[in-house]
């Protein structure tokens, strides 16, 4: 008896992985921060420090988009029962988790080159970004550790909604003590932003190829998760 295509191979040919988004993405990136390091000038007080604000705050903004994405797909889930909606909000974490990374690693560098320390547990930001950093690495780690789909992303689903609920507080945590390291907004706040505009322009150029970059990760990261799934169909199937 012959074999059919569906009994030797997933059904259709996989997508690629990275693409011309990503390229596009890394290359806004490069060129941001060729601006960043050449053309864009040191702050007078912090010196060539500050340049790390520049990665810095792109990181935590690409971090909380993760974040967010995750939470409000697993409202999608929620609701629809949709597999792709699971799918997608365990791609966003793991992108945002690499991105909460690189947020905890820049600040303590820049600060500990400010303020001279690389770590300050009464500044209240540190702490919630530390806790926001666990609560995403539980919600990766529970997946991992549960078996049975359906349990699995209703269980990881809570995880991300209470992970989004933090990130206004921490937006906001400046205003709730004045025991901080971190200082008030300087973008995003209710007056206008507080930086020279060739500053202003490059932060704001970070922050859409920061963006870009974390939207073409996590496509890749959601294609991986189709490879899979389907791989594990087509297993369970052939072992029929």
């Amino acid at each position: 008896m012959t074999s059919t295509p569906m009994a030797d191979a997933p059904a259709r040919e996989p997508k690629p992985l990275f693409g011309w988004f990503f390229v596009i993405a890394v290359l806004c990136v490069i060129g941001v921060y060729i601006r960043a390091i050449y053309f864009t000038p040191p702050d007078v007080l912090q010196g060539v420090a500050q340049k790390i604000f520049y990665l810095h705050l792109s990181a935590w903004l690409s971090a909380y988009l993760g974040v967010s994405i995750t939470a409000l797909m697993s409202i999608v889930y929620l609701w629809l029962h949709d597999e792709r909606a699971d799918r997608l909000a365990e791609a966003s974490a793991e992108v945002a988790l690499i991105f909460l990374t690189v947020g905890l690693t820049t600040g303590p560098l820049w600060g500990h080159a400010i303020w001279g320390t690389w770590w300050a547990w009464w500044d209240l930001r540190l702490t919630l970004t530390l806790f926001l950093w666990f609560v995403v690495a539980a919600y990766l780690i529970l997946r991992g550790a549960t078996e049975e789909p359906g349990m699995r992303a209703r269980y990881s689903a809570v995880l991300a909604i209470l992970a989004a609920l933090l990130i206004p507080f921490i937006h906001l945590s400046v205003y709730f003590s004045d025991a901080r390291l971190h200082p008030l907004p300087v973008v995003f706040k209710p007056s206008a932003p507080s930086l020279p505009p060739v500053m202003l322009t490059t932060l704001l150029l970070a922050f859409g190829a920061f963006i870009l970059l974390c939207l073409a990760l996590i496509r890749a990261r959601y294609r991986l998760g189709e490879r899979r799934d389907a791989l594990a169909v087509f297993e369970m199937e052939r072992d029929l």
